[in-house]
């Protein structure tokens, strides 16, 4: 899938989007360095604003270091849900930044939360990448594959990741779905993902398109959805103005209308993610989804 072909598709999943207001048109800044004095808090998506799949954005660091020598509260906003808090603090260092635990917030965190509510799941059938150690999960689960039983033998889906997953996986799960309806979890509602070899196929994608055939909806837990942004909030002080949060993404439907339905205000980044070489302008206004400012790189 490409920028054109991805955007597209979230225009057509709107209407399960949050709402939000927009102002009439983004600012064009230099870096994040303009807008210091606007702010006290810059909230970061990680995929293609701080790196690129397993490559940091050159002078990232160095500009989050700045921040912080200002006063700024820092943080990552990540859909990233198929690794640990550990792991992703440890895989933030290798890349040069120096971020503490409490300032990494990713969906899988608002996703586990939210299934210890399910009082009648016994167990979790996991979509996960190879990497994934059913141990660290707090509950009973299966890593899901191409065994049918297993989809029997789950009474909800928690999707963390779509490296290893197929279309005769996803298949086996529109199957099971119809046979008896259960819970499906999506710790990651992108669609796309940026990679040095182009864009990958997110969670987010499989679980609307579950939803196509299916017709039952998943639950989505991450941005643009509100539980994150209120993990975030919820370390901030209890008064501060919602207006001086700034939401830092390179995805209009993710990071941008997330962070404007929260309230808060949002910078596009164009020079590395999902509209790298192309115009961003265009797909502003086709999606009538406004950043308060845009800039090639923060």
């Amino acid at each position: 899938m490409d920028a054109a072909a991805a955007f597209a598709r979230y225009e057509e999943l709107r209407p399960r989007l949050p709402k939000a207001r927009f102002p009439k048109q983004a600012i064009a800044v230099n870096s994040l360095l303009d807008i210091a004095d606007q702010a006290d808090v810059f909230v970061f998506d990680a995929y293609g604003v701080l790196n690129v799949g397993e490559g940091p954005v050159a002078g990232a660091a160095a500009r989050i270091d700045e921040l912080r020598a200002l006063g700024k509260q820092v943080f990552v906003l990540s859909n990233s849900a198929s690794n640990t808090p550990a792991v992703m603090q440890a895989r933030f260092q290798r890349l040069g930044f120096s971020f503490k635990p409490n300032e990494i917030i990713s969906s899988r965190d608002a996703a586990l939360d939210h299934v210890a509510g399910y009082s009648t799941v016994r167990r979790w059938g996991v979509i996960a990448p190879a990497h994934h150690k059913p141990e660290d999960l707090p509950f009973d689960s299966i890593t899901l594959g191409d065994d049918v039983d297993d989809y029997r033998a789950c009474d909800g889906f928690l999707f963390l990741g779509a490296a290893l997953w197929t279309v005769g996986r996803q298949n086996l799960l529109g199957l099971a779905i119809n046979d008896r309806a259960r819970p499906v979890v999506i710790a990651n509602p992108d669609l796309v993902a940026p990679r040095e070899t182009g864009l990958s196929l997110d969670p987010g994608y499989y679980g609307h398109a579950l939803a196509d055939v299916t017709g039952h909806m998943p639950v989505f837990l991450g941005k643009p959805f509100a539980p994150v942004f209120e993990r975030v909030e919820a370390r901030l002080a209890r008064d501060q103005d919602p207006s001086r949060i700034v939401m830092i993404g390179d995805t209009l439907h993710t990071d941008i209308l997330g962070g404007a339905a929260k309230g808060w205000r949002t910078a596009m980044v164009t020079d590395h993610g999902i509209f790298a070489g192309l115009d961003v302008v265009p797909f502003i206004e086709a999606a009538n989804i406004v950043p308060d400012w845009q800039l090639g790189s923060i």
